[in-house]
This record gives C-alpha cells, sequence and structure tokens, in this order.
C-alpha cells in the first residue's frame, strides 16, 4: 500500500481510536462472557450425555441437536425478540451473549461426550478395583485425559464464538464489526478499515489458540 494512501487512513484511524477501541472492548466481553458461561453449560451438557439416565440423555439429546441445528442468527434474533414476548426483557447486550453461550455450550457438550466415551473402559474399572469412588475416578482418571483431547476442538468453538459475535450487529450490539462500518459510513475508507478489523478479529483468535496452546501444555502428560 502507498505511503500516499497510507497517511489519511492512519489519520483518520487516530481519530477513530476510542469508537475502535469500545467496539473491540464489546467483542471482547461478548466473546468471553460467552465462551465462559457456554463451557460451563457445556460440560453439564456432556457429562448429562454421558452419565445421564434414559430420560436426561434424551431431553439433553434432544437440547443439542436442535441448538447445534439452528443457526446462530436465529438464535440471537430469537433471544432478543421472541423472549421479550413472554415477559423476558433483555437488552441487546445479555440477549447476544445469551444466543452466543447457548450455541457454545451445545458444541462443547458434544466435544465433552466424545472426549469422556474415548476414554477406554477398563480404566474406569481399574479405579474402581483400586476403591476409587465415582467422583475420584472422574477427577484424577476420566477429566485430566478427556481435557486433553477436547481442548483443540474448543479452541475452534471459542474461536467460532469471537466470528460470531459479529451477526449481534442485527440487534444493535455495538461491536467491532458495527463501529467499523459506522466509521467507514463517514470517510468511505471501506478497504482500509475492513482490513484492520479482519487484523484485530486475527489478534483475538490468536489469543485464545495460543491460550488453548498453554493450557494443553500444562495438562500434557510428561514423557
Amino acid at each position: 500500500m502507498p505511503m500516499a494512501s497510507i497517511s489519511p487512513f492512519l489519520d483518520q484511524l487516530w481519530i477513530a481510536r476510542f469508537v475502535i477501541l469500545k467496539g473491540l472492548g464489546a467483542t471482547v466481553s461478548i466473546s468471553l462472557l460467552a465462551i465462559i458461561v457456554g463451557s460451563l453449560l457445556g460440560v453439564l451438557v456432556g457429562l448429562a450425555l454421558v452419565y445421564g439416565n434414559r430420560i436426561l440423555r434424551l431431553i439433553v439429546r434432544a437440547y443439542t441437536d436442535f441448538i447445534r441445528g439452528t443457526p446462530v442468527l436465529v438464535l440471537v434474533l430469537a433471544s432478543y425478540y421472541v423472549l421479550s414476548t413472554v415477559g423476558i426483557e433483555l437488552g441487546p447486550f445479555q440477549a447476544g451473549v445469551l444466543a452466543l453461550a447457548v450455541f457454545c455450550s451445545s458444541h462443547v457438550g458434544e466435544i465433552v461426550r466424545g472426549g469422556l466415551q474415548a476414554i477406554p473402559v477398563g480404566q474406569t474399572e481399574a479405579a474402581k478395583a483400586i476403591g476409587l469412588t465415582f467422583g475420584q475416578t472422574f477427577a484424577y482418571v476420566l477429566w485430566p485425559q478427556a481435557l486433553r483431547q477436547f481442548l483443540p476442538a474448543w479452541v475452534n468453538t471459542a474461536a467460532e464464538m469471537v466470528k460470531a459475535s459479529t451477526l449481534l450487529s442485527v440487534i444493535g450490539v455495538a461491536e467491532l464489526l458495527l463501529r467499523t462500518q459506522e466509521i467507514i459510513s463517514r470517510n468511505f475508507m471501506s478497504l482500509q478499515f475492513y482490513f484492520f478489523a479482519g487484523l484485530l478479529y486475527f489478534v483475538i483468535n490468536y489469543g485464545i489458540e495460543r491460550f488453548g496452546k498453554y493450557v494443553e501444555r500444562k495438562t500434557a502428560v510428561p514423557s
């Protein structure tokens, strides 16, 4: 990009710095809340799918399949518009976090289920043989192994939540993409500012990936 075109962009970027920072802060907040809440719910969903009784497994399976088969945008619109019709009033931010967390929970639930079921049954039987309770078996034998298996898939899901946060602009959440579009409507530098927004999304997702790698190293079995 020639310097002649970079200089006006840098000027506009400096003028819009606080707007961009607000949008970036909203995107990070929404994504972080959705990932945390969705992961906690997802662990419960995964446990119910593996260890729940028949009725609970059927209910949770129906929830998981329904949510996974529903587009994120539909969940976002439903959280904001449908819930208000039954008396649950949520602001755009809360509705957006709820929609993304619910979507995240269905994916994490499947990831946790797959990780737990991939562990050979013999290890559970061996833990019982040495007198471990179910809680001890889960905490010391099953969960550490399952965690190492589903970390890469969890990182992908977390990155998807960051990208899905751009959909919240349809209900008026002033996240990074909406703020970027507002700036572009004033200076018409669409290429430069969309590229810059893409760079910021990359930085967020790169941070998530590095965090996943850090946890993976911490939980790796010493060779």
